[in-house]
């Protein structure tokens, strides 16, 4: 079995002082796929950069206090990959990948364009440049698992109040369409959905900080497990954690029937 945990973090060490490290372990995973860690690499500790059993390959952001990603491993990577080639993108640390025989696990944490108008306009040129790279992949007949957030709620079911943000980032037709290509031209599966076909306010993985959005359940699923064909059809369980609350985000855990 492999066992893969996506986490946006809005601050790596934020959610370590919130018990994220000691949950993390308990889970058993292959790896853990990490966004927005907020943090250089001098900012971290050893029990943060490699927990035990684990090891983690981070892509720190040039911006202090600023995006980032990394991933934690259990097992030996044949490579790690740092960005996806795009200097604009990369400078923000956005893109991990770690390679193994012929499968590829990916931490992504995509661009919101929520915070300006430039950032959404950011946002749009970091779609058009990302999806070379995915068809890119896809192409080269490894088995991919892309995981992180997306910053796009896919459908209306994804989000509580739909009608409410169809002029808003994270929705708007272009951002929605995008995804829509991915899924039904490129190929490529969201394996939560594909395993809840129904679920919509349980599928929520973000909740903003206002108007008592999380007591209320107000949230939108933007966080994503994204696979190839092949490894997508192994999945056998999705798990949305929120028992505890470790940043503005919840854990997505599936586990998938491929030896590792």
């Amino acid at each position: 079995m492999l066992r893969i945990i996506s986490a946006n973090l809005n601050g790596i060490r934020s959610a370590v002082k919130k018990g994220f490290l000691p949950w993390m372990q308990n889970q058993a995973p292959d790896f853990v796929c990490l966004q927005e860690l907020k943090a250089q690499r001098d900012d971290l500790d050893e029990a943060i950069l490699n927990p035990t059993g684990l090891t983690g390959y981070f892509h720190h952001a040039e911006k202090k206090g600023y995006s980032g990603c990394g991933i934690y491993s259990r097992h030996q990577p044949q490579e790690v990959l740092y960005g996806y080639g795009n200097a604009e993108f990369d400078a923000e640390g956005r893109y991990v990948e770690v390679r193994l025989k012929n499968l590829s696990i990916i931490s992504v944490y995509m661009p919101s364009g929520s915070s300006s108008p430039e950032r959404q306009a950011a946002k749009f040129r970091y779609l058009k440049s990302f999806l070379p790279h995915l068809l890119q992949l896809k192409k080269s007949g490894r088995e991919i698992i892309l995981c992180g957030d997306v910053n796009i709620a896919h459908q209306e079911i994804d989000l509580k109040n739909w009608k409410g943000n169809l002029n808003n980032s994270g929705f708007l037709p272009e951002e929605r369409a995008w995804l829509t290509h991915l899924f039904d031209q490129v190929g490529y599966i969201d394996v939560y959905r594909q395993l809840e076909p129904n679920a919509s306010d349980a599928g929520y993985t973000w909740w903003s900080n206002r108007g008592q959005a999380y007591a209320k359940n107000v949230g939108w699923r933007i966080d994503y497990q994204i696979a190839s064909g092949g490894i997508a059809a192994t999945a056998k369980a999705a798990r949305i954690y929120k028992i505890e609350r470790f940043s503005d985000h919840a854990p997505l855990t599936i586990d998938y029937d491929w030896p590792i």
